[in-house]
């Protein structure tokens, strides 16, 4: 028989048939000894025992029918006979009882010797009792005593082998009263042990069947558990089971392809690292050379320039008066984007921890660097209510809210400048709203106003980098929040939104050298 074509619910169909099967087979034996049982104590107790109580007391009437007759005889009085008719009846009744039970009991010795104890009591009461009742009535001469003797002791005779024969019989009934128990005795212990076998090989065979092919799955499975994809499933036992075997194993084919994959993704990404690393490397390179093998010559540009335009101005034609002051405006504009380029590198690239910090501290600070700004354009600056406290390194937010609020004075409209600064908070973190009233920002450059370089507008409108906002995001980024512009209410501006971890949120990170903090827009 091929198990996978069984399902898990067939073979214990078959288990609890089998188990059904020797119940019954235990059952209909056990009756069937129960009733042989039953039908040999029936033979004996209501047959064989009555039939040798119905002997005793057949005996005992005969002996009282003879005492009577004898005392009679001898007395000469009627009151004697009384044991006489009573044993008369009693005698009756025995020999009916006996010839029914024997004939039940199939009992025909029984039969034939209740036969000749009426024959041998009919002959002692025919030819000596009544005869002898008879003379002693009339006054005669009774029969001989030896002859009423005699035929008494016929009767006697016929008495003994008829409870002779009753007590052969109930000892064999008894024998077989006890055979049928012993045997029933057998049945149940038989009965007992084959029951016991069929559970044993029942649970044989679900162990073979079910358990067994279960835990190789689980194994299996616990195997796949802990990593090991490499080692296929062997699927058996039941269709259910052999189906889960065959899909676990499927599973771990994929996953083992998948963790192939991956692991060559990691190998890959490892090596990007590593490439990245060296990179980094290399922009850490740049940055120093930036900073300081470029800044020289550039200083140098720049002084040169600035003294050819003090001192050969108006000197030399309007055409070149305008070419130095490009020149001196170009080696500006170049410091101002190295400047703005060794801070943006810088940031992220500290060791220093971050510790609380309060935010109404650093709008501070932020405005004192701002303070010239603010009152050349007779602006205004609002908090409302205070400024949580937050993680973080205090030199970079500062240049947050300091570049936030340097745009809010810058791309102002026709009313004087006013930014206000809010916070509220949302669940472990604080959320800071910037807003002010200026020109505002259209939601289509809501991604592109944080990308490094890019301006909404011409230099000559408005000056500045275009570094401000890619800074801005660095820094919020590297402190694990996020910021974006938010729509604002009409005629309000525009309005900037970023989110910092609470101070009891906050675990310590790390920068390598404190970031100077320059204006950029």
């Amino acid at each position: 028989m091929n198990v996978r074509r069984l399902r898990v619910a067939h073979w214990f169909a078959l288990v609890v048939g089998l188990l059904l099967a020797v119940a019954a087979i235990a059952i209909a034996t056990g009756v069937a000894g129960l009733d042989d049982l039953t039908a040999r104590r029936l033979t004996l107790l209501d047959r064989i025992d009555p039939a040798d109580a119905a002997s005793l007391r057949l005996s005992g009437a005969l002996v009282d029918e003879e005492s009577g007759v004898r005392g009679f005889v001898i007395a000469r009085r009627e009151d004697f006979l009384e044991p006489y008719h009573r044993g008369r009846v009693t005698e009756q009744e025995a020999l009916g009882d006996l010839h029914r039970l024997a004939t039940i009991a199939e009992l025909d010795q029984v039969q034939e010797d209740t036969a000749a104890v009426r024959r041998a009591a009919e002959t002692w009461r025919s030819e000596y009792a009544e005869p002898a009742v008879a003379a002693a009535r009339s006054g005669g001469e009774p029969p001989s005593a030896d002859l009423g003797k005699q035929r008494f002791d016929a009767v006697r005779t016929a008495l003994r082998a008829q409870q002779r024969d009753v007590d052969i019989a109930r000892r064999a009934a008894r024998k077989a009263l006890d055979d049928a128990a012993a045997d029933v005795k057998r049945l149940f212990i038989g009965s007992g042990v084959l029951i016991i076998l069929a559970v044993l090989v029942a649970a044989f065979t679900l162990r073979q069947v079910v358990i067994r092919p279960i835990a190789r799955l689980a194994r299996g499975v616990r195997r796949v558990a802990t990593g090991d994809f490499q080692e296929p499933l062997v699927a058996s036992g039941p269709r259910e089971l052999y189906d889960l075997g065959s899909d676990v194993d499927g599973m771990r084919a994929r996953i083992a392809a998948e963790v192939t994959a991956l692991r060559d993704a990691e190998r890959a990404l490892i090596e990007q690292a590593r490439e990245l690393q060296r990179s980094n490397q290399e922009l850490e390179q740049f940055a120093y050379v930036a900073s300081h093998d470029l800044q020289e010559p550039l200083r140098k540009v720049a002084s040169f320039t600035q003294m050819l335009q003090r001192r050969y101005s108006g000197q030399l034609d309007e055409r070149a008066d305008r070419y130095i002051e490009f020149a001196v405006d170009g080696a500006k504009r170049m410091q101002e984007l190295i400047n703005d380029l060794l801070d943006f590198s810088r940031v992220g690239r500290t060791t220093r921890p971050h510790e609380p910090v309060d935010c109404d501290d650093l709008v501070e600070e932020a405005l004192r660097r701002l303070a010239a700004r603010v009152e050349e354009t007779g602006g205004e600056v609002v908090v409302d209510g205070d400024l949580p406290v937050v993680m973080g390194d205090a030199g970079l937010l500062t240049a947050v809210f300091q570049n936030l609020i340097s745009n809010g004075l810058k791309f102002r409209g026709d009313a004087p400048p006013r930014i206000e600064i809010a916070a509220e908070r949302a669940g472990g973190a604080w959320r800071f709203s910037v807003t002010d009233n200026g020109i505002g920002i259209d939601d289509e450059y809501a991604e592109r106003i944080f990308v490094i370089f890019q301006r909404l507008h011409t230099r000559d409108a408005y000056e500045g980098t275009g570094i401000g906002l890619a800074m801005c995001r660095k820094i919020v980024e590297y402190h694990g929040g996020r910021i974006w512009l938010a729509p604002a209410e009409a005629g309000r501006g525009a309005r900037f939104d970023f989110t910092l971890p609470a101070a009891e949120r906050g675990g310590p990170q790390t920068a390598t050298e404190e970031t100077p903090v320059h204006e950029h827009a």
